[in-house]
């Protein structure tokens, strides 16, 4: 987007936004990219990611980040930050202003979450390249979602993890059982939700203005993918949530029993990223999936 020769976040966010930056706070790391605050002229606030340089393996990043926020916001009252800027190296956010989760804020969420599912996606995939943390996403559509969810979702972070000897040839062959049986263990065919994608405790901000998440990686996909992954790290008020989501968007039967089959993407996401330290809980996922009755 030709912003890459300004230097310092605070022209590149001026130029983003076309507005006066007053300061820069600096909030250190995450994953490969740095976070500000910035306060603009006008005393709005700002949120800014930014990646140092340009690196090729996190080529798109902010593009897929942006792409996905703006799609998740097509939905009315969706919790997601409105996208002020963008450009390879920068992205540039509505600031939230923390709170205490609470119990209100919880069920607003769970209606909020289902509405923005229940808008719907015209394939399993997107439009885009994808990112999940700084690891690239497939996002190339499928015909279905067992489909998708195998070749796109769990075996590319698989062979990751076995390559960098986090698991094991026998791990593998575990889950690859949970693969062979993924559309008999999926329950029954849904059609593709609009999802965040990435959908753990960190990535959903409890705000003075309820809830709103954040770090997406947004995909038309299984809307169960997203309540499974709430429920992997915990989350305050879940059931809360979950309680109000099912009234405004029932789940199918079984949900409960389909938990771990979703969590197996994210959690082989963690063993790319951490190594080992999430072996044993990708292993016992499998495993629980492998226990439902067909």
């Amino acid at each position: 987007m030709g912003l890459l020769g300004v230097e310092s976040v605070a022209d590149r966010v001026a130029a983003l936004t076309g507005r006066e930056v007053a300061a820069t706070i600096a909030l250190g790391a995450s994953h490969e990219w740095q976070l500000h605050r910035v306060e603009l002229a006008d005393a709005t606030s700002v949120f800014v990611k930014e990646t140092a340089t340009e690196r090729p393996e996190l080529e798109g990043l902010f593009r897929a980040e942006a792409l996905g926020l703006n799609w998740l916001a097509g939905s009315f009252g969706s919790p997601v930050p409105r996208v002020l800027g963008w450009d390879a190296r920068t992205l540039a956010l509505d600031w939230v202003e923390q709170d205490e989760p609470s119990p209100a804020a919880a069920e607003r969420f769970g209606h909020q979450l289902a509405a923005m599912h229940l808008v719907g996606a015209d394939r399993f995939g997107a439009d885009w390249p994808g990112f999940i943390g700084p690891l690239p996403l497939d996002n190339t559509p499928t015909r279905n979602w067992p489909e998708f969810y195998v070749q796109r979702r769990v075996l590319p972070y698989l062979e990751r993890a076995v390559n960098r000897g986090a698991l094991t040839p026998a791990d593998a062959r575990l889950v690859e059982k949970v693969l062979d049986r993924v559309e008999e263990l999926a329950g029954e065919p849904e059609p593709p939700a609009r999802i965040h994608g990435d959908l753990w405790n960190g990535n959903v901000m409890w705000g003075t203005n309820g809830v709103t998440v954040v770090d997406p990686a947004a995909h038309g996909g299984h809307r169960e993918a997203d309540l499974a992954m709430l429920s992997l790290f915990g989350l305050p008020h879940l059931d809360r949530v979950r309680d109000a989501y099912n009234h405004a968007a029932p789940l199918a039967d079984g949900w409960k029993a389909r938990i771990p089959l979703h969590q197996l993407h994210p959690l082989l996401v963690h063993v790319c990223l951490y190594g080992a330290a999430y072996r044993t809980t990708t292993i016992e996922a499998a495993r629980t999936a492998l226990r439902v009755e067909s």
